[in-house]
């Protein structure tokens, strides 16, 4: 089995709680970040352009994704453009759809065109995949971000669709598959299995990468006394 820093993939830490941020950021195997409106909502942010602007003060020397947040795209456009005038190392996200379901492709063109590095985000099928990577400019580095975790909540195996999307992306070398939206700890190793670039991984299961090659039959016998413990702690009698 790999270690952590054997892992040819790049972990992207997903989130947007400031303190968590930079936390992840002392780590060396953190590659780069991720936010989205939602994990920021959650965070209770309401200043969008205040808290980027804040963490930019900061995370200068790895990449970050902001996500644009309207859904008629000639805003979208606008937004894209301000964020990515934040620092050199900002991807805007875009989704590959907005929620009229209308796709996101020729936006995706004209940014790309234009020099703006995208992370193209919410993808779900190949055919989506397909169309991301015609839009991009070979030039310009970019993104593409397909929601494996959400794909395998609906009962599929998103493994061979990973592993057919890095086919699609070889027609853009300046372009990186993320898997997104991973479920455990074991989804990183996966995605390594098949060459993919990027996994992007919430602070919950980065704290579990101790764990990484731990003895099993140790890993029971802590288990046993948990159980133990928190039966004691509760005073349980029969």
């Amino acid at each position: 089995m790999k270690t952590v820093e054997q892992l040819s993939i790049k972990i992207f830490a997903d989130g947007a709680d400031k303190t968590g941020i930079l936390e992840m950021a002392t780590k060396p195997y953190i590659k780069g970040f991720t936010t989205n409106p939602t994990l920021m909502h959650k965070a209770g942010l309401t200043d969008y352009r205040a808290f980027a602007k804040d963490i930019l003060l900061d995370i200068t020397d790895r990449p970050i994704s902001f996500e644009v947040f309207s859904d008629e795209f000639a805003e979208m456009e606008r937004q894209a453009l301000e964020i990515a005038g934040w620092g050199n190392n900002v991807y805007v996200k875009i989704p590959v759809t907005n929620t009229r379901r209308e796709p996101a492709y020729s936006l995706v063109e004209r940014l790309s065109k234009a020099g703006v590095k995208l992370n193209v985000t919410a993808l779900m099928s190949l055919s989506q995949v397909r169309d991301v990577v015609a839009a991009l400019d070979p030039k310009t580095p970019a993104c593409v971000s397909v929601f494996a975790g959400r794909v395998a909540d609906t009962g599929r195996d998103p493994v061979p669709m990973m592993a057919a999307a890095m086919e699609l992306l070889a027609l853009r070398p300046q372009s990186e598959l993320i898997w997104a939206s991973p479920r455990e700890l074991l989804n990183i190793f996966q995605a390594d299995e098949i060459g993919c670039h990027i996994i992007t991984v919430t602070n919950d299961i980065l704290k579990k990468l101790s764990l990484v090659g731990k003895d099993l039959d140790d890993y029971s016998l802590d288990t046993v006394k948990m159980f133990y413990n928190d039966a004691q702690a509760a005073g349980f009698k029969l």
